[in-house]
C-alpha cells in the first residue's frame, strides 16, 4: 500500500497536464507500453506494480537500478490508472533532457518535421509512423502538441520510447539545412514521380492550415499525394505515412 498523499498526486499527475510539466514526468500505463520505455534504457522513474504483476523476470541489472517499485493494491491502481479498465503497471517516467539539435544530422538520412500539428493524436501517430519508416528524426516546430501529453503517449503506442525528438525554429532549421526539404502541400508535384533523394527532411502541416508562410518559404519542393475520389484533403498522419512510404520505395530499389 502506499500513502493516501501519494495516491493524490498520482491522481492530479494524471488529470492535470500542467502539473506533470512542472514535475518533469510523464506517464505511461501497461506492461508492453511500460516495457517499450524501460527496454530502450533512456529513462528513468517509478513504478507501480499490483500483485499480479509478474510480466517480467526482474532483472536487477537490466531494470530495477533506475527505478523504484512501489506495491499497489488492486483498489488503489483503479484509484490512480487512467484507463477504463486499470493494468497491473503505471510508470511515472521522467521527462528526458532536450538534446540540441546538430544540423549536420539532418544530411544524413530522412528527417520529419511538423509544422504545428497542434492534435496530440496525429502526433502519437507521425512518431509511430516514423518509427515504422525508420525515421531518423522528427522535428516539432511552434505550435505543435507536446509530445509527452497523455494522448500523444497514447496514440505513439511505444514509439516515443524510440523517437528522437527536437523542438526548432522550424523555418531557421529547414532554410539551413543544405539537404531536400520535401512540403506536403495540395498543389505540388506527385510523390509517385519524385527522384530519390539520398537524404531528405519531410515536412507535414496541420490539416486544416497546412504548412506556414515561414515553412514554404525554406522547401526545395513541393510535393502532393494525388486524389482519386473528392475528399477535400487527408488527416496529417495519414498523409506523413503515404509519403514516408514512398520516399522508402524508392530509396530501397536496386
Amino acid at each position: 500500500m502506499i500513502p493516501a498523499a501519494e495516491i493524490k498526486r498520482l491522481q492530479r499527475l494524471r488529470d492535470d497536464e500542467r502539473f506533470r510539466r512542472d514535475e518533469g514526468v510523464f506517464l505511461v500505463e501497461g506492461d508492453k507500453a511500460v516495457r517499450e520505455f524501460v527496454d530502450f534504457g533512456r529513462f528513468t522513474g517509478d513504478l507501480y506494480v499490483t500483485p499480479e504483476w509478474a510480466g517480467w523476470n526482474r532483472d536487477a541489472s537490466a531494470h530495477e537500478q533506475p527505478y523504484a517499485f512501489h506495491e499497489v493494491t488492486d483498489v488503489e491502481m483503479a484509484r490512480i490508472s487512467h484507463l477504463p479498465s486499470p493494468s497491473s503497471i503505471l510508470g511515472v517516467l521522467t521527462r528526458p533532457v532536450p538534446v540540441p539539435l546538430d544540423p549536420a544530422q539532418l544530411r544524413v538520412g530522412f528527417t520529419l518535421a511538423l509544422d504545428a500539428v497542434q492534435d496530440p493524436g496525429n502526433v502519437g501517430t507521425i512518431l509511430r509512423i516514423a518509427d515504422w519508416y525508420g525515421f531518423e528524426r522528427v522535428l516539432l516546430g511552434e505550435g505543435c502538441a507536446d509530445p509527452f501529453s497523455q494522448k500523444v503517449i497514447n496514440a505513439s503506442k511505444g514509439s516515443l520510447a524510440r523517437a528522437e525528438i527536437h523542438r526548432v525554429d522550424l523555418p531557421a532549421v529547414l532554410a539551413a539545412a543544405g539537404v531536400a526539404v520535401l512540403g506536403c502541400d495540395l498543389d505540388g508535384t506527385d510523390i509517385h514521380h519524385l527522384a530519390a533523394p539520398p537524404a531528405a527532411i519531410v515536412v507535414v502541416g496541420s490539416e486544416g492550415r497546412g504548412l506556414s508562410a515561414g515553412v514554404k518559404a525554406a522547401l526545395t519542393q513541393r510535393i502532393t499525394i494525388p486524389a482519386y475520389g473528392r475528399a477535400e484533403s487527408l488527416n496529417a498522419a495519414v498523409a506523413a505515412a503515404i509519403v514516408c512510404d514512398n520516399l522508402r520505395r524508392l530509396t530501397s530499389q536496386p
